[in-house]
């Protein structure tokens, strides 16, 4: 696999948009890694949406993880 280093910004859409354009194969697929400022912070939205729709939680959607109930544990007291 080779590699290329490009820079690019997010779209209000979501998509990402490079600066230039890449010259290869327009067939070939490609893997991308997203590098950001790790002082930006992430929006709860964004937490939730990302852990929604990643598979690597799926097994939560399993009913035997369902273990708690409303009525385990005890109150918080402020």
């Amino acid at each position: 696999m080779r590699a290329i280093e490009t820079m690019g910004s997010m779209e209000k859409s979501g998509f990402l948009k490079l600066d230039v354009p890449l010259y290869i194969d327009k067939k070939q697929k490609v893997k991308v890694i997203i590098l950001y400022n790790e002082s930006d912070e992430i929006s709860d939205g964004a937490w939730l949406n990302a852990i929604s729709t990643n598979p690597a939680f799926d097994f939560l959607k399993d009913k035997k993880e369902d273990i708690y109930s409303i009525a385990d544990g005890k109150p918080m007291k402020k």
